[in-house]
């Protein structure tokens, strides 16, 4: 259940629609298996994988979205246009044309999808209503898109933002690598990602090797700028953060990764425990975070 990539949305209006109502809603909303016609689904499903579609605890509260899509494997498409253009030549005695082939591979695609597999997967979203505050776990901004597309559609409407800062992320992460230190209470990692500012836009990454060599530095006065950071935060969460203001690769440090899922307590309380560090945790460490950017 824990985040491990953050997509962060400011909430514009104060949240005020309590855990029951927001279940009541997404309720009609339920992911539903893809039709025969239908390429993917889209549909709200239960963060903890039983029937309630809304989770809260202390005010938190955690919603998924389940998209179930059907897999066409592009080479099946093309060998059966290749079939039927093969076919077409030789009753027509000539080639079909680009407008006759693109014709092919939208029948084929109709006539095959009934068949094809489906693959399913669920985004979850932590809605931090003291902080107003929505953050998606996930790596992509367009899945993460999709689940506030979703919500918004669901609700009616739902007006977020992006984090606003004075000055880019990139910068300030480029301000914290030369001076070889981080605000308040992070610590520089051993990870960081340089990008050129010229047309060839050169990147040169460094993995688990120590922030403080020089030719780290020689690379920041030659004029290239910090786009990833790997930062920990007050000894407890690592984190990579980037020039987008995501946070990648989220970890508890001090989380004993062997007893994760033992089975020594039941599966709720599970839950709830890890829900709870997450947000006693992340909440903290995003708005420190935040702050530091603006």
């Amino acid at each position: 259940m824990w985040f491990k990539n953050l997509q962060l949305y400011r909430l514009d209006k104060e949240w005020s629609l309590p855990a029951g109502e927001l279940e009541e809603k997404l309720a009609l909303r339920p992911l539903l298996p893809c039709s025969a016609m239908s390429s993917e689904s889209r549909g709200w499903v239960s963060p903890r994988g039983d029937e309630q579609l809304v989770y809260g605890v202390e005010k938190h509260l955690m919603l998924a979205l389940g998209t179930e899509q059907k897999l066409l494997p592009s080479s099946v498409v093309a060998d059966a246009v290749k079939q039927r253009a093969a076919e077409y030549e030789k009753e027509k005695g000539f080639k079909a044309g680009r407008k006759q082939l693109r014709d092919f591979k939208d029948i084929v695609s109709a006539e095959l999808l009934p068949r094809a597999f489906s693959r399913r997967n669920v985004t979850r979203a932590w809605i931090d209503p003291a902080a107003q505050r929505i953050v998606v776990d996930s790596s992509s901004p367009t899945r993460a898109e999709q689940v506030i597309e979703q919500l918004r559609d669901t609700l009616g409407e739902l007006s977020v933002s992006l984090p606003q800062t004075e000055i880019s992320p990139g910068q300030r992460l480029t301000e914290w690598l030369s001076a070889r230190t981080a605000p308040g209470h992070f610590d520089l990692g051993e990870e960081c990602e340089l990008t050129g500012t010229d047309a060839a836009k050169s990147v040169v990454r460094y993995l688990r090797h120590s922030l403080d060599a020089d030719q780290i530095r020689r690379h920041l006065e030659e004029g290239l700028k910090a786009s990833r950071l790997a930062l920990t935060w007050n000894g407890r969460l690592g984190l990579v953060v980037n020039d987008k203001q995501q946070i990648k690769r989220l970890k508890f440090l001090e989380m004993d990764e062997a007893d994760e899922g033992s089975g020594s307590v039941d599966a709720e309380r599970e839950f709830e425990a890890e829900f709870l560090l997450m947000a006693g945790q992340c909440g903290p460490m995003i708005d420190e975070l935040l702050k530091a950017f603006s």
